[in-house]
């Protein structure tokens, strides 16, 4: 806390958590506390305690004494409570704009996941407004924001939710790129460079180059373990131009959750 009270950014956290709190699938803000330090007032967040997060989780699968994949069934149920915890902020108006495995919080022996570190997250309105470049980690970050878009909305956090689902399957990160430019590479190799004709717009972006021309691979050699609808449901989610992105609220209702007890 500054002088002039609390920071608006704190505030501005705060009623977010509040709003989205009742969802099981976004951590729960259970106190906000006054205290002194040094003399000057300091806020503390207290959140519910989960024992690990995602990336954490995973690595004992890739990085463990003996590395195996994730069972099919546990990524079924983390991406749906995902998709069910984006859905939840989406429809309260608000994006997350840093999804990414160590901002999902683990609860191991319930077998529960839940959304994180809403500082970036904030509320969108129709019409968009224009919003900072720099958010989203790179791996997970959306390729409109990567060009340069200032407008955009709901499918940055979708594209992050199917990076995060090809990353449970595979157990590496499916773009894995080390600046911006790397990161758009990685992604136009895999998914073909976008045209005009499929993308709308996307030659008039901040940051558009000519690139190279590259013709979509098919995306179920990324993720050679993941069943037919699996794959379907990842291509809704990786689509380029964020206007064909599958919303949350529509992946929830995909047949590759069919088998699952939805709770």
């Amino acid at each position: 806390m500054d002088e002039e009270g609390i920071p608006p950014t704190a505030l501005c956290e705060i009623s977010l958590l509040n709003l989205l709190s009742h969802s099981i699938y976004v951590v729960r803000l259970l106190a906000v506390e006054q205290a002194a330090k040094n003399g000057k007032p300091v806020l503390y967040l207290v959140f519910e305690f989960l024992n690990t997060d995602l990336k954490k989780y995973l690595d004992v699968y890739r990085r463990g004494p003996n590395p195996r994949p994730l069972p099919p069934h546990q990524v079924k149920n983390f991406l749906f409570q995902l998709c069910k915890g984006v859905a939840h902020c989406h429809g309260h108006g608000v994006l997350h704009r840093d999804l990414k495995p160590q901002n999902l919080l683990v609860d191991k022996e319930k077998g529960i996941l839940k959304i994180a570190d809403l500082g970036l997250g904030r509320a969108f309105t129709v019409p968009m407004k224009s919003y900072t470049h720099e958010i989203v980690t790179l791996w997970y970050r959306a390729p409109e924001v990567l060009l340069g878009a200032t407008h955009y909305s709901t499918g940055v956090d979708m594209w992050s939710v199917g990076c995060i689902f090809a990353e449970m399957v595979r157990r590496q990160a499916l773009f894995p790129g080390d600046s911006e430019l790397q990161q758009l590479l990685h992604i136009f190799r895999l998914l073909g460079t976008p045209t005009e004709e499929q993308w709308p717009g996307v030659s008039g972006l901040r940051d558009w180059h000519e690139f190279p021309q590259w013709k979509p691979q098919s995306l179920a050699r990324a993720v050679p373990t993941l069943e037919p609808e699996g794959i379907d449901l990842l291509s809704k989610m990786l689509q380029l131009d964020p206007a064909n992105r599958i919303s949350a609220i529509a992946a929830i209702d995909h047949p590759y959750f069919n088998s699952l007890d939805k709770f």
